[in-house]
């Protein structure tokens, strides 16, 4: 039976006593990852010898047994351990040239997070609470049920003082598959509307950064006059904080109704192939761009239509989609012009309105690629 893993994001309330727990795990873990990068920069410094998760794992072992780190005994094990890991996986990714070199944590970041493996049912719910280790039971609030294997559980302190906890589950792939409405679609995205479809349907954005700028100024002006290391300024930076995470919720909750909405009803949705990482070069339009999203609205297309039973398909890049009539196919070289939202094809005389014509001409050319391929 094929397998399939998915993530689920809850809010914890834990007590003060829970919290102290949390947050001296949390330093454990940054102080575990800390020591050893600096032993494996050490070590290769010196001797040229390059540590494994395995060495640093029995290295690990017998500095809890010293007297001067005892105290890292007194923390989840596991959570350790996952330190390491990550300490491995941040060298994978440096020697494959997809990330610089590790950096040291710091203590100072509001934003910190440890991650702990489920072993003999050490992470489980009942009722309103979740079991973690040594930790005990947290109130949770559990927006959504699932139903699987909990793997690993990741628990957060975000910066707006609030708490969360990631659960990583294993459950059959079968049992998640939905069936779909069975209709084609193509979709062009932009940034006066986010997005336009060949059906005709426009969709227009949140933009919840642009909409929350002025409230975001302004609590950013009232935390720059605040003293350093005063209570002041740390709640200033707590509104602050909450500000973003807002922003962050508003944009997350569009794009998951949206993109669940397209898979539901659609076998097929073709897209444009965005080269987002390159537009944000473009400090004009970076901002917008950002507040936009693609890229997650994208990511989360692609698993959604999968589970769905539906496929997602790319256009190249360069495809010119906009200055191609839909109806008969003339190419319109004055369409390169973005102020031209709408044109007349000199051809046939077919009135578009771009993003829509774009939209169909996107769906023509993945289908037309597709068949090609088979």
């Amino acid at each position: 039976m094929e397998t399939y893993t998915l993530g689920y994001k809850f809010r914890i309330y834990p007590s003060k006593t829970q919290e102290i727990l949390i947050h001296r795990t949390l330093g454990c873990v940054r102080f575990v990852f800390n020591h050893f990068l600096a032993v494996r920069r050490d070590e290769w410094k010196v001797n040229r010898n390059p540590l494994t998760y395995v060495k640093t794992s029995r290295l690990l072992t017998d500095l809890k047994k010293r007297e001067e780190t005892a105290w890292l005994s007194e923390v989840d094990s596991m959570a350790l351990q996952e330190a390491l890991r990550d300490l491995d996986h941040a060298y994978e990714n440096f020697f494959a040239k997809r990330a610089r070199y590790p950096r040291f944590k710091s203590k100072r970041s509001h934003s910190q997070s440890y991650r702990t493996r489920n072993q003999s049912g050490g992470i489980r719910i009942e009722g309103n609470r979740i079991k973690l280790p040594k930790v005990g039971f947290v109130k949770i609030k559990q927006s959504r049920e699932f139903v699987g294997r909990i793997l690993n559980a990741t628990v957060r302190r975000a910066a707006s003082g609030k708490y969360f906890i990631s659960l990583c589950v294993e459950t059959e792939k079968e049992s998640l598959l939905r069936p779909n409405g069975g209709k084609q679609i193509g979709i062009d995205v932009g940034l006066r509307a986010f997005c336009s479809d060949s059906d005709g349907n426009v969709t227009q954005s949140p933009r919840p950064l642009k909409k929350l700028q002025r409230k975001l100024c302004r609590e950013q002006r009232r935390f720059s006059r605040k003293l350093p290391k005063s209570m002041n300024r740390d709640k200033a930076r707590v509104r602050v904080a909450r500000v973003h995470e807002r922003i962050a919720n508003i944009r997350r909750d569009f794009l998951h109704k949206l993109s669940t909405q397209l898979a539901r009803e659609n076998q097929t949705v073709a897209v444009e192939h965005l080269n987002v990482k390159g537009m944000l070069r473009n400090h004009r339009l970076a901002k917008s761009v950002s507040d936009a999203s693609w890229s997650e609205f994208f990511r989360q297309l692609t698993y959604k239509t999968e589970l769905h039973g539906g496929e997602l398909l790319k256009v190249d890049t360069f495809y010119p989609s906009s200055q191609t009539c839909s109806a008969c196919g003339y190419q319109n070289p004055l369409t390169k012009d973005l102020s031209v939202r709408e044109w007349d094809c000199p051809k046939c005389g077919t009135h578009h309105d771009r993003d829509v014509n774009a939209a169909k001409n996107i769906l023509c050319k993945a289908l037309e690629d597709k068949s090609t391929v088979a």
